[in-house]
């Protein structure tokens, strides 16, 4: 939250700004930033922080849920009399619907880890990252990592009732190729072209086409694919046309099932490593994803970058941005 705050008196605006609360789980602050985007189109706002915070540490997961509620309601339970299922369980389903091996999952894992922690030591981050006292780093990084080491693993989501729900399941989803749980927080300043030029600010890129899809609730992490076709069918470019791609790697069987679909070219995806190795803070990584994409293309002289991410529930937003530098 420091971070927004300075960034705002930065800027040279009152202390006291509007604020309201994004929820769309892990996509929260990537749909913030469509929603900041689209209220600047709209001639509502000049300037917006479109901006995320996690602190996974000391708000665990489904801790808002009370013990026994019900947080879906009728009309899902009469769809799904059997249940929905947790997202590493979707995760293992979709590792078998698209033939992922455990061994492919692992590897996918240590290149994640391996291209993060060479991002870090070239400083790629380091026009990214303000330091919160003495963390200055990303404390995930294994750079050791192996996939010999992560063969030790065991799986993170097995047990005895969804093992005879999914008889089919293998197993593979392990702690090593997920993302792991982090505290973090996140922030990218939007505004209009006439905004920026009045206060003497140079953009680094521009918000190009924005898509927000549903998806089977099931397998719930496959929106990114559905998420990418209409974000490119709205802008008028190809998959050939993008430079750089964020997807979100909440597990390594997203990625590599959007690779599958998609036929995208992996040496453009995620350049800079990912959430397995990164860490995904929920609510902070959309905004971490696109400022990580914005100083990609930049770095690397590109154009076009598009980011995707999956959410809860079969969700999923999908982003294209332009590199204005």
């Amino acid at each position: 939250m420091n971070t927004t705050r300075y960034a705002v008196l930065a800027a040279g605006f009152p202390e006291s700004v509007p604020a309201t609360t994004v929820d769309r789980q892990c996509g929260s602050s990537q749909q913030a930033v469509h929603f900041a985007a689209q209220g600047v189109m709209a001639g509502v706002y000049d300037v917006v922080i479109a901006c995320g915070v996690e602190s996974m540490s000391r708000v665990p997961m489904w801790s808002n849920v009370p013990a026994g509620a019900d947080p879906f309601g009728p009309s899902v339970a009469a769809r799904y009399p059997d249940g929905l299922v947790p997202q590493g369980v979707s995760a293992e389903l979709i590792a078998g619907k698209w033939s992922l091996s455990r061994g492919e999952l692992d590897r996918f894992a240590v290149e994640s880890h391996r291209k993060a922690a060479a991002a870090w030591d070239a400083g790629l981050f380091d026009a990214e990252v303000v330091p919160l006292g003495t963390v200055g780093r990303d404390e995930s990084v294994r750079p050791g990592s192996s996939v010999s080491v992560l063969a030790g693993l065991r799986p993170a989501f097995e047990d005895a009732v969804f093992r005879e729900r999914f008889p089919e399941i293998e197993w593979s989803v392990t702690a090593g190729n997920s993302s792991p749980i982090n505290d973090g927080a996140a922030a990218v300043l939007i505004m209009s072209a006439e905004a920026a030029a009045r206060h003497g600010l140079r953009p680094l890129a521009r918000l190009h086409s924005f898509a927000v899809t549903g998806s089977d609730p099931m397998l719930m992490l496959t929106g990114v694919i559905p998420a990418t076709e209409q974000v490119l069918r709205r802008s008028g470019l190809s998959l050939g046309d993008i430079d750089l791609f964020e997807v979100n790697e909440a597990f390594a069987s997203v990625v590599l099932a959007w690779l599958a679909e998609t036929g995208a070219d992996p040496a453009k995806v995620n350049v800079h490593g990912g959430a397995i190795a990164l860490g995904h803070p929920l609510g902070a990584s959309g905004a971490r994803l696109m400022t990580t994409l914005v100083h990609a293309l930049r770095a690397r002289g590109g154009r076009y970058g598009l980011q995707t991410m999956c959410e809860a529930g079969g969700l999923a937003n999908a982003t294209i941005v332009e590199n204005l530098t």
